[in-house]
């Protein structure tokens, strides 16, 4: 019988890699049911449609902590373009829900008609609720307000194939283009005056105030909404702007070290107080210090901006990303109890990072899911173990986080600050973006799948008012069908989620070949029917 023992520990080596395999599988699905049930029945159902304010128009934005409306009801141009963009996201996930359509377009019809400046164009930053801008400030214009209202918009097309949506995201990426991009150093002016005039920063502005600096917050959300843009409107401008945005996150923005500066001069110097003393250093706290949240978002962001790109084997974008991972869980995480911690610092004095905010709001412990759940993807095997942390954080944000009572999830985790029980649960820099976009991304890795949906039949084209029109027959997936991509002389010109697609744009002096393909949820694409020649 000795003879059969190396057999036997080989079979026993097998069977529990077998079994470790199959409990990881189960573990998944456990998880990804959790995180479903928590989508539909304590974040989505709790926001809609009761936030939708009927009267002014938009949505309203400050709650309870058990979902009673309060207060003035201001509306900023982030919480109106997110609550558009959840509605719109879950029109396309639950169809049968319709409140979900409905709410997007009444979003939509906001964004369009109120918060647009009718004038100047470009998105007010503030408004009251009956929709009139709040004083100077409210007048003002961000890059980052108008790349959540690219992002919406994009959204909402993807939803419902409205085109005036998608032109007025193609309108708002031309006027950032005209008034907020720097030719000279590349990037985007943050604060613009109400007709795009940049303001500058002049002596008398606080010290604490990041009026007239480039920033880190909107740099990564320009790089997210031109993302979506562009898997939409693959414009050459377009994605000329996104790629620079992704080099600039990666490469200025994102220190050696793996993580970000969040703070420049207009030229990308660097602001920092590290010479400073310790009093002054935390007093200018919000314009220099370590944030994890913010570096976990953007290594997902920035993976994603490479996809859209098209840009195969890029090892330097996935190195960087992983690097920003790693900085936050070495430096950054809650070992006992899991999650990120809001805030360090590099203190010259002093070794290492040093935490000087510990508590762990919200919005980075639901970016810590997606970004830990995709390096687990990348690097099942790592040492960092990205996929024991993901369960840890996603123990942690049910135990301390998501309110199973009244629903959404805290501002804060309860065992740093159990304050917030009874803290609101939204104001207007707290809606569902955060938390729905995670949730929606981890159960989709959670549960993978790669059927690609069937092609679309029957393509035929007609011409009308010198464009041509592209209809088809509806296509067939497994899951959930998201469009079509439609591509013109095998170069794509366009998505819709609808059978028909006109081209505005058709190459004269030759006929042009177009062929269309389906495309679901999770980016699985379709071959061609047949191709047309027209």
């Amino acid at each position: 019988m000795i003879r059969f023992r190396p057999v036997l520990l080989l079979l026993a080596f097998v069977c529990s890699l077998s079994f470790f395999a199959h409990a990881q599988v189960n573990t998944k699905e456990k998880i990804a049911r959790e995180m479903e049930y928590s989508i539909k029945r304590e974040l989505l159902n709790k926001w809609y449609p009761e936030a939708i304010d009927r009267q002014h128009g938009g949505f309203l934005s400050t709650f309870t902590y058990n979902f009673k409306p309060t207060g003035q009801q201001d509306k900023m141009i982030v919480t109106q373009a997110r609550h558009t963009w959840a509605n719109a996201k879950a029109a396309v996930l639950y169809p049968e829900l319709v409140h979900y359509k409905e709410g997007a377009n009444h979003g939509f019809k906001f964004l369009r008609d109120v918060m647009w400046d009718q004038e100047y164009g470009g998105f007010y930053t503030l408004v009251d609720r009956q929709g009139k801008p709040k004083g100077s400030g409210g007048e003002q214009k961000t890059a980052y307000g108008n790349s959540f209202g690219i992002y919406a918009l994009t959204a909402h097309y993807i939803a419902t194939g409205d085109t005036s949506a998608l032109s007025l995201a193609k309108k708002t990426f031309y006027w950032l283009e005209t008034y907020s991009h720097d030719p000279a150093h590349r990037g985007y002016f943050q604060h613009l005056e109400r007709n795009g005039e940049v303001i500058k920063r002049t002596g008398n502005i606080p010290s604490t105030s990041d009026i007239g600096y480039k920033d880190h917050n909107s740099s990564i959300h320009l790089l997210e909404a031109f993302t979506d843009l562009y898997q939409v409107w693959p414009d050459s401008l377009l994605r000329l702007r996104l790629k620079e945005m992704l080099v600039l996150v990666r490469d200025t923005i994102t220190t050696k070290d793996g993580y970000m500066q969040l703070f420049f001069e207009p030229d990308w110097t660097p602001l920092t107080f590290r010479d400073s003393t310790e009093a002054a250093i935390l007093k200018h706290r919000y314009l220099d210090h370590v944030s994890f949240g913010h570096d976990v978002e953007t290594a997902y962001l920035m993976l994603e901006a490479s996809h859209a790109l098209g840009l195969k084997d890029d090892h330097k974008t996935m190195a960087v990303a992983k690097k920003m991972v790693d900085h936050a869980l070495k430096k950054g995480w809650d070992e006992q109890l899991g999650g990120f911690y809001d805030e360090g610092y590099y203190f010259k004095d002093k070794p290492g990072l040093t935490i000087i905010k510990d508590g762990k709001n919200w919005w980075s412990q639901a970016e810590g899911l997606n970004s830990l759940l995709l390096m687990a993807e990348h690097f099942p095997e790592d040492e960092m173990d990205y996929f024991g942390k993901f369960q840890q954080l996603w123990d942690y944000c049910q135990n301390y986080l998501i309110d199973h009572v009244y629903g959404d999830w805290y501002q804060g985790g309860l065992d740093k600050e159990p304050e917030q029980k009874t803290a609101l649960k939204g104001q207007i820099w707290k809606a569902n973006y955060h938390q729905l976009r995670a949730l929606i991304n981890c159960v989709q890795r959670l549960q993978p799948d790669t059927t690609a949906p069937s092609a679309p039949a029957r393509l035929s084209a007609a011409t009308r008012n010198d464009m041509v029109v592209l209809s088809w027959l509806k296509a067939r997936d497994n899951k959930k069908l998201l469009g079509y991509n439609i591509y013109q002389n095998e170069e794509k010109i366009g998505f819709t989620s609808l059978t028909s697609f006109t081209v505005k744009s058709a190459k004269s002096g030759n006929k042009n070949k177009y062929r269309v393909t389906a495309v679901d949820y999770q980016g699985n694409e379709s071959g061609t029917d047949r191709v047309l020649t027209f």
